[in-house]
This record gives C-alpha cells, sequence and structure tokens, in this order.
C-alpha cells in the first residue's frame, strides 16, 4: 500500500520499487529549508514536508526569518543533499498545501527525529501522523 500511495501521489505511469523495510528509496533532488525537501519519486519531483517535527523558517515568499531557521536549513542540506533516503507514509497523505507528508529515514535511522535531538526542530504533531510520536 505505501508503494502504490507514492506512486499516486508522485505521479501516475511510474514504478518505484520498496526497500525491504516497506520504506520507498527516493534521491533527494533539493533541500527547500530544514524540514522541507524535494525528492525524485518516479521520475518526478516530489516536495516532502518531514511529519512529526517543525524546524524555524527562513526567509522566503510566504515566510519571514526566524533564529536560527538558516542553521536548520543548512544542517538538513548538509545531511540529506546529494543522498538517497527512505520515505514512510503515516495516516494522511499530504498537507493542505499538496505536500507529502513522510518520516525520512537516512542511512536506518530516523532523520526526523536526528533533527530534533540536534536542537534544529521542535515535535509538532498533526493527528493522525503521530506513528512516531515517542
Amino acid at each position: 500500500m505505501l508503494l502504490l500511495t507514492l506512486i499516486s501521489v508522485a505521479c501516475s505511469g511510474g514504478t518505484v520499487a520498496p526497500s525491504s523495510t516497506g520504506r520507498t528509496p527516493a534521491p533527494v533532488v533539493e533541500v527547500v529549508d530544514g524540514d522541507t525537501i524535494r525528492v525524485e519519486l518516479a521520475g518526478r519531483e516530489t516536495v516532502v514536508r518531514l511529519i512529526g517535527i517543525d524546524t524555524p523558517e527562513r526567509d522566503g515568499p510566504y515566510t519571514s526569518r526566524e533564529c536560527y531557521g538558516e542553521e536548520a536549513s543548512t544542517f538538513t542540506h548538509d545531511s540529506l543533499a546529494g543522498r538517497t533516503v527512505e520515505l514512510e507514509l503515516d495516516v494522511e497523505r499530504t498537507d493542505r498545501f499538496g505536500r507529502t507528508l513522510a518520516y525520512v529515514w537516512l542511512d536506518g535511522a530516523l532523520f526526523n527525529e536526528r533533527l530534533v535531538r540536534s536542537g534544529y526542530a521542535v515535535v509538532t504533531t498533526f493527528p493522525p501522523n503521530v506513528r512516531y510520536v515517542e
């Protein structure tokens, strides 16, 4: 089901192979900010918002600069740019902006959690997407 959902979110007609964990591998194309990335799924770019966390904003067309926004974005960029991550969905598949909602795994570790433990993000949950809230 995870595979079919990611394919339908990304585009129709492509193929994406899940890993042995049931997560879907996806190359990171761009880091938008601390908690948003662009990945390639089924040959198409997809915007992914990391579930369960919130990082400070940096200047953007719809946001104003917040303290440590640039640092959070830099941390995510340095960690994920050019890498292949694994995406895991929860109950809701997209947010009100049309972004895919996912837990991002890097080298077998939950990157969303790494952002919190490193001080770049706070836990922010929006039920029903609460699989890893603990």
